[in-house]
């Protein structure tokens, strides 16, 4: 049977014994990094492939800097305390894997970063569809602008910047859409509340640089090489408007937890056809494919995990 386990405090516990202080400082300030890694159970080969840890690891360390936050562990630490959490839960099905490192002192009333101790803890939980769409999904051009780099830095996980993401993705839902897109101050096209964006128009992929305002995504670089070097095609990084994404042949999000999403209608306008664009859907089968295991060109963006079986 599976367990509910975390690492917490330099141990794995029971999930029941992973609780912090009511006045610990990342939960009244949310002074907190943290990374969501997919782990996609394969059957046939009985492991769960975890993709591209090291890359989030690498993500969650520079999020540490920005936020003067110390940790004892090295990313080689983290990957083998995630490996060992993994085998000891025992889940034999899709999860999402929750590293985070948060400002553990019990101290509030304190707004000086360099006063206060961080800790690191991880849990896993069983975890299907991000999105529950079949097909191309639906988007709303937010009222919420992006929050800028000079403000919170967008392009890490700060857990207190993910309320900019939460007002956007709640105003959208509350309207009857899937997502939410954002724009800039300037009105140039950011990314999704929890997504990179790509269009495509006459067969050139186009996406927003990580300098408007979104995050330096591990996804959205897997399907930049999977649309270069398996599809050929030119990508291009430049400001997008929102009226190109109305014109755009194509449209789809790219995220750990929402894989890649594709966009058949942008504020009631359809995005080509509205439904999901042969590109599109291209690049998704491969990088569904490669994400648990099954394709061994792109082997090295995964880690297979054999769950204990107890």
């Amino acid at each position: 049977m599976p367990q509910e386990l975390a690492f917490f405090r330099g141990g794995f516990v029971p999930i029941e014994e992973a609780n912090v202080n009511i006045k610990t400082h990342a939960l009244h300030y949310g002074t907190a990094v943290f990374e969501g890694i997919r782990g996609n159970w394969n059957e046939d080969k009985e492991q769960i492939f975890v993709f591209r840890a090291r890359e989030h690891y690498n993500r969650l360390i520079q999020g540490c800097k920005i936020m003067l936050m110390d940790i004892p562990y090295s990313v080689d630490d983290l990957l083998d305390i995630t490996w060992e959490l993994i085998r000891r839960s025992g889940y034999r099905q899709d999860l999402y894997i929750r590293p985070i490192v948060y400002k553990s002192e019990e101290l509030v009333a304190n707004l000086r970063l360099q006063d206060l101790d961080a800790d690191f803890a991880l849990i896993t939980v069983p975890f299907g569809n991000y999105i529950e769409v079949e097909g191309a999904i639906r988007c709303k051009t937010s009222s919420w602008r992006r929050i800028d780099d000079n403000m919170i830095p967008p392009r890490v996980k700060i857990a207190g910047h993910y309320v900019n993401s939460i007002l956007a993705k709640t105003e959208a839902t509350l309207a009857g859409y899937d997502e939410a897109i954002f724009m800039n101050h300037d009105g140039s096209i950011s990314e999704g509340s929890g997504e990179n964006l790509f269009m495509i128009t006459n067969g050139i992929l186009t996406t927003p640089p990580v300098s408007d305002n979104n995050l330096t995504g591990i996804t959205r670089d897997s399907a930049w090489t999977l649309a270069t070097q398996e599809l050929g095609l030119d990508v291009v990084e430049r400001p997008i408007r929102r009226t190109e994404l109305y014109l755009a042949d194509e449209v789809f999000l790219t995220g750990t937890a929402a894989h890649i999403t594709p966009v058949g209608q942008l504020d009631e306008r359809p995005i080509g056809d509205g439904e999901v664009g042969p590109i599109t859907g291209q690049i998704r089968d491969m990088y569904l494919g490669s994400i648990r295991g099954n394709n061994d060109k792109y082997s090295r963006w995964c880690e297979g995990i054999v769950p204990n079986v107890e």
